[in-house]
């Protein structure tokens, strides 16, 4: 018999379907930052801008965006307030509502500067559909330079679907940015952390490896839409948020940092990808298809940067990147292992250059790290043969195969890997889902994975993707968990 991988279940995390912002990430805020943009639907959706999400409630009060002299360069625009009569309020609904549990303790927390007037006050409410106070705190804003303001809302009712009003108290022009309500509690009691009860199902699933970001944001929407790990890290102001390929928007707010936590939460090994130099194969911005790759002049740089995540996940608190994940207070290395490069790309000229250069500069200054290649996103097919025989060629130690098919494929292929050479890279089957949401998809998928078991000298890892998935939300069907606000 063949020993089962102890890696051969793990979980798929993209931002898809919600999956982050308004999902496992435990902000209860939309558009915190004001940073929607027109460009995140591809200019199809007229009221997609920074102000989605809010609203004036009342008379006296006027509702502006302005871009000079941010918090930060990263997040460059922020909501106005003109104050001409006191009364009126800057209203949030979160995402479908604000959903608030009695006697739970929610953080809010935003930066504000005094433009014009006074100093004064600022009411902070909670407010029901049926407009029910059921939480309110009064904070100070006084300041003429941009400063961060925190207080504590706690709920007096359960409410699936209430709002946040944020109601000044005194006329004159008011800046606010960053705007965000947090629940105390969160998984693990982590700060800037996630939603208990989604990351406690998740947490139930056992799985030993996590792959973050994708999938497709991995690569992105274009060479500008390439998912970069040092924009998510750090103080939530100065990370920068971008389009995601999707057709909506990511904060970065669930970036690389709370990944790792989260990892290392669910006792699980993680297992970021990262773009092999080249954005998605289905690219729509900036012409299509592929598009070529990061021009060579940049791929040091580019490559430098992968050398970094892994300094920043592994080096001592006296390297550099170490220092800093030491300082935003992870002093310990996360204990990084596997680096996937590529997802589901064509395998061209142009990408094997690019991967042969990343996979050899990792090679050579990680040799602990397993580099784990891509083979496009069919079980056959040209890129499927021309990305084995680059793992051939380059000797990878494992590479990422996807399918999605119908159930009586997996029915009638539970012999796929028993073909496979063994004296070849092993496999992580990191996308695959049968085509339907029914018993008789989810009976396939575990017959297939029987296959896997007893093919364990060739699969090493798999994982069902999507993961996550918001109702009334979703970019794709099916997915392995739905939720809402409150279930």
């Amino acid at each position: 018999a063949k020993p089962i991988s102890d890696l051969l279940m793990g979980i798929f995390f993209e931002d898809i379907n919600y999956a982050a912002d308004g999902g496992l990430y435990a902000e209860l805020v939309q558009n915190r930052g004001f940073e929607y943009s027109p460009s995140d639907k591809q200019f199809r959706d007229k009221d997609w801008n920074a102000k989605h999400s809010w609203q004036i409630k009342g008379e006296g009060v006027g509702f502006a965006i302005d871009s000079s002299a941010p918090v930060h360069s990263n997040n460059p625009h922020y909501a106005v307030l003109q104050i001409t009569t006191p009364g009126g309020s800057l209203v949030n609904a979160g995402f479908d509502g604000i959903a608030v549990k009695k006697g739970e303790r929610y953080n809010l927390s935003f930066f504000a500067r005094q433009l014009e007037g006074k100093a004064g006050r600022l009411l902070a409410r909670l407010v029901t559909k049926e407009g029910e106070v059921i939480g309110k705190t009064t904070v100070s804003v006084s300041s003429s330079n941009w400063q961060k303001a925190n207080a504590v809302i706690t709920a007096s009712a359960d409410a699936k679907a209430a709002s946040l009003e944020l109601q000044p108290l005194q006329k004159g022009r008011l800046a606010l940015d960053m705007v965000s309500l947090f629940p105390v509690k969160t998984f693990k009691g982590r700060t800037n952390g996630l939603r208990t009860d989604l990351a406690a199902v998740v947490a139930d699933l056992k799985p030993r490896f996590v792959r973050f970001p994708g999938g497709c944001v991995a690569h992105g929407d274009g060479l500008e839409n390439i998912y970069r790990w040092k924009n998510t890290i750090g103080p939530l102001e100065a990370r920068k948020p971008q389009r995601n390929i999707w057709n909506y928007h990511q904060s970065m707010g669930l970036g690389y940092y709370e990944y790792f936590q989260f990892c290392e939460d669910l006792g699980a090994e993680p297992l970021p990808v990262i773009a092999a130099g080249v954005p998605c194969q289905n690219s729509g911005v900036g012409g299509a298809g592929q598009q070529g790759g990061i021009p060579m002049e940049e791929m040091d740089a580019y490559i430098q940067d992968i050398l970094d995540l892994v300094e920043w996940a592994n080096g001592d608190a006296n390297t550099k990147w170490g220092k800093l994940r030491a300082e935003a207070g992870h002093p310990a290395p996360f204990n990084l292992k596997y680096i996937g490069i590529g997802n589901e790309d064509l395998i061209t000229d142009v990408f094997e250059e690019r991967f042969t250069l990343i996979y050899n500069a990792l090679k050579e200054k990680h040799p602990e790290i397993t580099v784990i290649g891509t083979v496009g996103p069919f079980y056959k097919g040209t890129d499927y043969e021309e990305g084995w025989e680059i793992a051939t060629k380059l000797q990878l130690p494992m590479v990422d195969e996807h399918y999605y098919e119908n159930p009586g494929w997996f029915v009638h292929n539970q012999d796929f890997y028993d073909r496979y050479d063994r004296n070849k890279a092993k496999v992580y089957l990191g996308e695959y889902a049968s085509r339907g949401n029914t018993l008789y998809n989810a009976l396939a998928e575990a017959l297939y994975l029987t296959g896997l078991e007893r093919n364990g000298d060739v699969v090493h890892m798999s994982s069902y993707a999507p993961l996550l998935a918001r109702e009334g939300a979703t970019q794709w069907n099916p997915d392995l968990i739905y939720f809402n606000n409150t279930d």
